[in-house]
Formats: structure tokens, C-alpha cells, sequence
């Protein structure tokens, strides 16, 4: 019996390929845009997680706004910083903007980051060939540098510029180290920066005051105590005038972020469901125009002795193929739009298992509601006043 109604239904669908196919469309559209949105949302999560990530869930950062008696921080106040119970390090942050002469070319309004060594041993990646900034470098203010590799690519011309020279500020620098190349949406890239110790930073630069500090815990559990402890002496530093400074817990920040994706992603995926049950009232409609063009057919099977509940299955079944099919095209044009798009902006691709079964579920709850209505209709028509039509 069940294979029967099968079997029907599938012929009834390609009988009429141009009806099936328009019936399909909006259950195409629907899955496509549940597909491509939650995988593009998702990617975009995970490439923005990933950068996020990089700056470091152990860490705490600092901005200074200042005062008019005191416009940033000294290394006596980043000692007292240091000192306090649960930090790793600290790492003070000084940036220019100044031209880059190297190899006989120019490179304007380059950033220029004064660091120090701990900024290097909390990220090991961040050196791609040579040596980072060191401790020696940063006591005896040697004017050296650490490059990205955009200032690789446009000095150089892609050669090892290893013990070269460049000019910034127009004071000369050794090259020491290159940087490893940033991908994704760049929100911590050093690819177009050069790095040199924040000493001789404060000293060549024309700056006299460290203005952004990062500060590196033990315990990330103790995050919010050690916020504390690290706001009262900046207070101190600042007489109390806390609108001079700001401190940023970047373990909250990472998860207030994961949230909010989390909610976009379920938000964008319920305006695509809608769509999907736009697609199932065009599966009932279309439905409906059948069993009242297949009302001949219809009576002629009860009469030879079909029952209702056998009529109800094969028009049940005709809408879960339809709906399917639909699901099936819409997951495969959802997954090249979303590939598309990751490849075309540089993104994560990466569909779950969980978005396939989601979108596959949903297309055959489509095919088994909006089916169900028409089906009991079919059902219930009496075979005498369905012959009087022959």
C-alpha cells in the first residue's frame, strides 16, 4: 500500500514537471536562505571569534584619555600596574603615524607601535623570520624593528629584509624580524605596521606619555577583581577623574560579542523560515488546484475501492517529494551562495550538521502541514459527485 502511494505520487510529480517545479520554488527559496544565511552568519561569527580570540581572552586593555595636567601614563604608573597580584604582564603600547623609507621607496602615514618584549611572548606566532623585540632592546632604546608584511611586499619587493635598514621619522632602524601575515577581517592586523621598542618610541616619536597599555593575567577567573585593582591605581594616577581612562575586560567583551552573534544568527534564520512557510501555503495552494483537476481520477479510485485514508497518504506523500525535492535544491544553492560569499568577503566556511538536518526537518514539516489540508479534502470527496464530472 505505502509503496503504491509512492509510486503514484512520484509519476503525478513528474507528469506535471512545470506545476511541480513552480510549487517547489518557494520551498527552494525558503531552504537557500535559511542555508546561506545561518552559514554566512555562522562564518562571520567564527572569522570575527577567531580575531577577537587573537587579542587575547587573558587579557586586559587600557585607554587613556587624560587630563589636562597629565595626558597618559608613565613607566612608574605601568610599574605599579605590573605589580599587582594575578597579572602576567604588561605590555605598553605608543602609535604614530610617520613615513617608512626603505630600499629607495617611500610609504606614507605607515603605523608605527612602540612594544616591548612582553607583547611578543604572549604571541609566539606573531614573528614570521628573525627576532622580536627584547628586553635589551627596550633598556638600551635601540632603534631596530620588527616589520608586516606589507612593508615586506612594497620596500622590498617580497626579499628577506633581514639586518636591512630603514628610515622612520627619519632616524635609521635595523630590520630584526618580520611579521606573520594577518588573514580574515583584519581587526587585529599588523600587516601594514612596523614595530619597534616603546622606549624609543616615547624618544624618536615625539611622544611623551604611553596612552594604551595591555595588561596580561595569571587567572582569568579572577578577571574582575583584578579590573578592580587595576582602576583604583589608575584613579590614583589621575586624581580620581575617572573619564581619563578606560579598561576594557576582553573575556567579557568576547562573550557579550558571542552572544549578540548567537541572537542575529537565530533572528536572520526565523525571517528565513518565514519564507519557507510562504513556500508551503504555494505547496496547499497548488494542491488544491490538483484534486480539483484530479477529481475524475479521484472518484474513479474510491469507486474501484481505494479508501480515504489511502487517498489522504498518496496526496500526503505527493507534498512531502515536493517539499523535499525543494529542500534538497535549497540546500545545495544555499551552500554555494554562502561559499560564495565566504570566498568573495574571507570568511570561515563551514556548514553544520545541525543547519542541514534543521533546513531538511523544516522542509518536510512544510510538506506534511500545508499537505495535510488538501489531502483530507481528496480524501473526503464522494466518489458520485466526483464521476459526475466525466
Amino acid at each position: 500500500m505505502l509503496w503504491e502511494s509512492i509510486r503514484m505520487s512520484w509519476e503525478n510529480i513528474v507528469k506535471n514537471k512545470l506545476r511541480s517545479v513552480l510549487t517547489m520554488l518557494g520551498i527552494v527559496i525558503g531552504v537557500a536562505s535559511i542555508i546561506a544565511l545561518i552559514t554566512i552568519v555562522s562564518g562571520a561569527t567564527a572569522s570575527i571569534s577567531k580575531e577577537v580570540n587573537s587579542l587575547g581572552v587573558n587579557k586586559i586593555m587600557i585607554n587613556v584619555i587624560g587630563t589636562p595636567l597629565k595626558t597618559g601614563l608613565t613607566d612608574a604608573d605601568t610599574a605599579e600596574i605590573s605589580r599587582l597580584k594575578n597579572i602576567e604582564g604588561v605590555s605598553p603600547t605608543i602609535t604614530g603615524k610617520t613615513s617608512v623609507v626603505g630600499n629607495g621607496s617611500v610609504m606614507k602615514d605607515i603605523t608605527v607601535q612602540g612594544k616591548n618584549e612582553v607583547f611578543f611572548k604572549t604571541d609566539t606566532s606573531l614573528i614570521k623570520s628573525g627576532r622580536p623585540v627584547n628586553f635589551l632592546d627596550i633598556e638600551g632604546k635601540t632603534q631596530v624593528a620588527v616589520i608586516g608584511s606589507d612593508i615586506t611586499r612594497e620596500l622590498f619587493f617580497g626579499a628577506d629584509p633581514l639586518g636591512k635598514e630603514l628610515a622612520i621619522n627619519g632616524m635609521a632602524y635595523t630590520v630584526i624580524g618580520t611579521l606573520a601575515p594577518s588573514s580574515g577581517f583584519g581587526m587585529n592586523s599588523n600587516n601594514g605596521t612596523v614595530v619597534i621598542p616603546y622606549t624609543t618610541a616615547l624618544r624618536n616619536l615625539g611622544i611623551k606619555n604611553i596612552s594604551s597599555l595591555d595588561v596580561y593575567l595569571k587567572d582569568t577567573e579572577a578577571a574582575d577583581e583584578t579590573v578592580l585593582d587595576i582602576k583604583g591605581v589608575l584613579s590614583q594616577a589621575f586624581n580620581s577623574k575617572e573619564d581619563a581612562f578606560t579598561v576594557f575586560n576582553m573575556g567579557d567583551m568576547i562573550e557579550s560579542f558571542q552572544d549578540m552573534m548567537s541572537i542575529m544568527s537565530m533572528l536572520l534564520g526565523g525571517i528565513a523560515a518565514i519564507s519557507l512557510v510562504v513556500g508551503g501555503i504555494g505547496i496547499m495552494n497548488m494542491m488544491l488546484v490538483s484534486i480539483t483537476e484530479r477529481t475524475t481520477e479521484i472518484g474513479l479510485r474510491k469507486a474501484l475501492g481505494a479508501t480515504p485514508g489511502r487517498i489522504q497518504l498518496q496526496f500526503i506523500i505527493e507534498a512531502i517529494f515536493l517539499s523535499l525535492i525543494g529542500g534538497l535544491i535549497g540546500l545545495v544553492a544555499g551552500g554555494l551562495i554562502a561559499y560564495a560569499t565566504a570566498v568573495l568577503i574571507g570568511i570561515i566556511f563551514s556548514v553544520s550538521v545541525s543547519t542541514i538536518a534543521l533546513a531538511v526537518g523544516f522542509s518536510a514539516a512544510v510538506g506534511i502541514i500545508f499537505g495535510y489540508m488538501p489531502a483530507r479534502k481528496a480524501s473526503r470527496l464522494n466518489p458520485i459527485d466526483a464521476l459526475r464530472s466525466l
